[in-house]
C-alpha cells in the first residue's frame, strides 16, 4: 500500500482532510523529501505547496499530489483555503506536535475549515515499516559500521573529544551519510558517564573509555549505534561493566520479536544489569523506534504494555553509568520479526582496546 493510501484512509468522518506541515509527514505521505512546504490530503485531491527554492524538485520527484507554486499572490494560506475551497473541507486534521503554539493560532485564525489534533493516526502507521523502507534503514545502517570500522585506527592519545567527533562526521559523510540523525555523542574518560555528554576540549588518553554515538540520514531514514571502546588497556572494572552490558543487551535481543510487549524486552534486559548490582545506574530506557526520525513509537522500554509490531524497527541500547568514573553503552538496531528479530547492525560487539 502507498503510503498516501495510508493517509487516505483516515478520512471516515472524524476529518475529511489531513494538513501536514512537517518535513516528516510530507516525506511519509509523497515518499519524496523536500525540506520546506505543506501538503493538504483529501478523497477529493491531495496538493503540496513550496516555493520557487524547490518547486522544481517537487514536480519531479513528488507522485500522487498536485504540485503548487508559493509566492507572494499565492501564500501558503492561500493555496490551504482554496483546496479547502475545492475539495469541500470542513475538518482539517493537523499534527499538534510539530506546530507552535503561534503556528496554530495563525493557522486556526486564517483557515477556513475546523483544526482537530490528529498527530496520533497521521504518525501511527511509522512505526511498521514497509520492505522499502526497511531496505533504506539497512543501508543507513551499514554506512555507520563502515564509519566505525574507518574512524577506529584514528583515534589516538593526544587528540581531544572534539578532533575525534570531527573525524567520526567526515567517516560518517564519506561513506554515503546524506545527514547525521542527532548531533554525535562523542565522550571519554569519566565523561562516558554522561549518557548525552557533550564533546569537548578533553584530551583523551591511555586508559579511557571511548563512547560514540552517531547516526546518519540516507535517503531519509535514520540509523543510530554505539560503541564504547577503550585506549590502551582496560581495568578489571572496565572489562566486568562492559561485558554486562553486553550480556543485557544480548539478553535484550534474544527477548525481541514481534507480539512481544516493550516492558517485557526491556524487563530481560534491566534484569542484567539489576542481578550484577548495577540496577540504579541503568537511567534510561533499553531502546526507542526510528525510522525518518530517530526517536519514533512504539518503543521497546518500561512503559510500553503493547506488542511490538511486525516489521517496526527499534534501537537496543542498555548502559551502565558510574558517576565520575565511566560508562558503557552499546547500541544495535533490530528489525522485529515473527520468530525474532533481524538485527542490522554489524559492527563487533567484543571489547575492543585500541
Amino acid at each position: 500500500m502507498k503510503n498516501l493510501d495510508k493517509f487516505l484512509s483516515l478520512l471516515d468522518g472524524e476529518v475529511d482532510g489531513l494538513l501536514l506541515t512537517s518535513r516528516f509527514s510530507r516525506h511519509y505521505g509523497a515518499e519524496f523529501d523536500i525540506a520546506e512546504g505543506a501538503a493538504i490530503v483529501t478523497k477529493a485531491g491531495c496538493r503540496y505547496f513550496t516555493d520557487s527554492r524547490y518547486i522544481e524538485s517537487a514536480e519531479n520527484g513528488i507522485k500522487g499530489f498536485d504540485v503548487l507554486e508559493i509566492n507572494r499572490e499565492n501564500n501558503y494560506i492561500k493555496r490551504i483555503n482554496d483546496a479547502i475551497a475545492d475539495f469541500g473541507v470542513s475538518k482539517l486534521g493537523f499534527e499538534e506536535h510539530y506546530l507552535t503554539v503561534a503556528e496554530y493560532n495563525y493557522y486556526s485564525e486564517k483557515l477556513h475549515a475546523e483544526l482537530v489534533p490528529f498527530n496520533a493516526k497521521i504518525n501511527g502507521f511509522r512505526g511498521v515499516k514497509e520492505a522499502w523502507e526497511l531496505e533504506l534503514m539497512r543501508k543507513a545502517q551499514t554506512i555507520t559500521d563502515q564509519a566505525f570500522a574507518e574512524v577506529l585506527p584514528r583515534i589516538k592519545a593526544g587528540m581531544t573529544e572534539l578532533e575525534l567527533q570531527a573525524e567520526l562526521i567526515y567517516c560518517l559523510y564519506k561513506n554515503g551519510g546524506q545527514g547525521l540523525s542527532f548531533d554525535p555523542i562523542v565522550v571519554s574518560g569519566p565523561n562516558t558517564s554522561l549518557p548525552h555528554g557533550v564533546a569537548g576540549e578533553r584530551v583523551i588518553q591511555e586508559g579511557d573509555f571511548i563512547t560514540m554515538d552517531f547516526g546518519v540520514l540516507y535517503q531519509g531514514y535514520c540509523s543510530d549505534m554505539t560503541r564504547t571502546v577503550a585506549l590502551g588497556y582496560a581495568t578489571d572494572e572496565m572489562k566486568k561493566v562492559y561485558e554486562t552490558v553486553l550480556e543485557a543487551q544480548l539478553a535484550g535481543i534474544a527477548a525481541s520479536k514481534a507480539g512481544v510487549p516493550g516492558k517485557d524486552i526491556d524487563g530481560a534486559a534491566r534484569k542484567v544489569i539489576e542481578d550484577a548490582g548495577y540496577g540504579p545506574y541503568f537511567g534510561h530506557g533499553y531502546g526507542h523506534s526510528l525510522g525518518l526520525e530517530v526517536h519514533e513509537s512504539p518503543s521497546p522500554n518500561g512503559a510500553n504494555t503493547e506488542g511490538m509490531p511486525l516489521n517496526s524497527v527499534a534501537s537496543a541500547e542498555p548502559g551502565i553509568y558510574l558517576p565520575g568514573k565511566f560508562g558503557v553503552r552499546i547500541e544495535d538496531v533490530v528489525i522485529f520479526k515473527e520468530n525474532g528479530c533481524e538485527d542490522i547492525t554489524h559492527s563487533p560487539k567484543n571489547l575492543i582496546i585500541l
